[in-house]
């Protein structure tokens, strides 16, 4: 598609290059397994926030939202509304406590972990059936970014997909496995930045092109006013109350995304977390609004059908620029593909790594061996999520949809409650994963009437019940987690 793809690929060699680099940089710091799964919680807030960020959106934010927008017009930005939302409330309410438990529950490193040593669970089920439902669940989110970059490498240079999709695994596998957390950490700083950058010039560069905001939005009005409608699709057809809060409910998925809350029990102290917060709004805010925007001028800006919607900040990006410059704004694709990927193989491993190997197996295991276990296993789930991604059938909106769903509802109410409820315990938690993982894949495989709500809602509604209600049939917490709790508590609010 684009005019010269020899400059284009070279543009994209030289920037994965720059990603090698800092994974190089990262090994050399990497001595434990608490370097290579939490950077020795030593991130600042603008690296955990842009990473955080950056590592939620993925390749969604450049081609699901902008392809959502470009077949529904702004009736698709209710999910955007309910992202933005998430991300404030997630960064306000869950990462000062989960930063500060995370370390007082014996400097807990992974999310299973953290819930074991949160309730004192001896019988290792909680861990392991919470690294169960990870695992299943990151097999389809880190499958959606491997379509993405399918995508991006055949809609570029006319290769085979399934040869696109091997390349886009390579790329990411390989900074992943040596630098762990910190070069996925330094690596989404500048992913997230060039994601930010580009999303906000190819929608202004196109509306110049147009005659500018007025000219563009006539246009669009005139091609068809649905498009600038809330409440109804491109066909004028209402939008049912399911179909917006379904849209809205994505916000609830941020509880319960073991990726992005990684994020916040590696930063360097609690105290930084309100600079990360607002940095990190304020990103997602204009990322959000850009990426619609996208979708909305590529009505007008685009004669003829794509057929994948999905591509058009592809199309648009090769109708507006020189190839040099295409292939830097085309590489926030990348960015935006390797930026989640990285940090879901990177939790994926860790769940394997330190809830199966070592917590079944080798609980003696040297640090060294549990890097090097840690490295191989991001080697297996990537090369299982190249295999799930070789259908070309997917589309990178529904892939994200299922793991969203699935770790909001499995893990959102649950954390919730062990993080601001002291009488919540293990087997109330039990309670809650099983029945927030096993409602989502249930409901995600039934249609028609009330099937059609987006299934995080129910998985997060009958996760939450479950939890509580089991939580209060069993004994109370032990005085020693209550006063855990309650220090925890104080320290947060001081």
């Amino acid at each position: 598609m684009i005019v010269n793809n020899t400059i284009v690929g070279w543009t994209f060699v030289a920037y994965i290059g720059v990603m090698l680099a800092i994974g190089w940089i990262a090994y050399q710091r990497t001595q434990n397994l608490a370097d290579y799964i939490l950077g020795g919680r030593s991130l600042g807030p603008w690296s955990s926030a842009l990473s955080a960020s950056a590592s939620d959106m993925s390749g969604w934010l450049l081609l699901g939202l902008p392809g959502a927008a470009y077949a529904s017009g702004l009736s698709a930005s209710w999910i955007a509304i309910g992202l933005l939302a998430g991300t404030w409330l997630n960064w306000l309410f869950m990462a000062p406590r989960l930063r500060l438990y995370s370390f007082k529950a014996n400097n807990s490193l992974t999310l299973p972990e953290f819930l074991e040593q949160r309730f004192r669970d001896k019988t290792n089920m909680l861990r392991v059936v919470s690294a169960l439902f990870i695992l299943l669940f990151f097999l389809f989110y880190t499958s959606s970014g491997l379509v993405a970059a399918g995508k991006l490498f055949e809609t570029v240079f006319s290769v085979d997909y399934k040869i696109a999709v091997i390349l886009g695994t390579l790329a990411v596998m390989s900074y992943t496995m040596f630098g762990g957390f910190l070069a996925v950490s330094w690596t989404d700083l500048l992913q997230g930045l060039m994601m930010a950058a580009t999303l906000a010039i190819v929608p202004l560069w196109a509306m110049g092109e147009l005659g500018g905001i007025g000219a563009t939005f006539s246009s669009i009005n005139e091609l068809n006013p649905n498009l600038l409608t809330w409440f109804s699709d491109a066909e004028g057809k209402a939008l049912s109350a399911i179909g917006i809060i379904s849209a809205v409910a994505w916000g609830l998925g941020y509880f319960g995304q073991p990726h992005i809350l990684a994020r916040f029990a590696a930063i360097k102290s609690h105290k930084e977390i309100p600079t990360a917060r607002r940095i990190a709004v304020i990103w997602s805010g204009l990322t959000l609004v850009c990426a619609t925007l996208i979708g909305l001028i590529g009505t007008v800006f685009i004669k003829g059908d794509l057929g994948d919607g999905e591509t058009i900040f592809m199309f648009m990006v090769n109708a507006l620029f020189h190839p040099l410059i295409a292939g830097i704004l085309l590489a926030a694709i990348l960015a935006a593909v390797m930026s989640t990927a990285d940090s879901q193989l990177l939790v994926s491993s860790s769940a394997l790594t330190e809830d199966f190997y070592k917590s079944l197996f080798r609980k003696d295991a040297s640090e060294k061996e549990l890097v090097k276990v840690g490295r191989l296993t991001v080697v297996i789930i990537a090369l299982a999520a190249m295999l799930l991604a070789f259908n070309e059938n997917s589309t990178v909106l529904d892939l994200v949809s299922y793991a969203w769903a699935g770790f909001g509802g499995t893990f959102g109410p649950v954390l919730l409650l062990a993080l601001f409820w002291k009488r919540s315990t293990a087997l109330g938690a039990m309670a809650g994963i099983v029945v927030g993982g096993v409602t989502v894949v249930s409901w995600a495989n039934m249609s028609g009437g009330i099937f059609e709500l987006y299934e995080i809602v129910p998985g997060f509604i009958l996760a939450g019940i479950a939890m509580i209600v089991m939580s209060l049939v069993s004994p109370e917490p032990s005085e020693e987690v209550q006063q855990e709790f309650d220090a925890v508590v104080k320290e947060a609010n001081e």
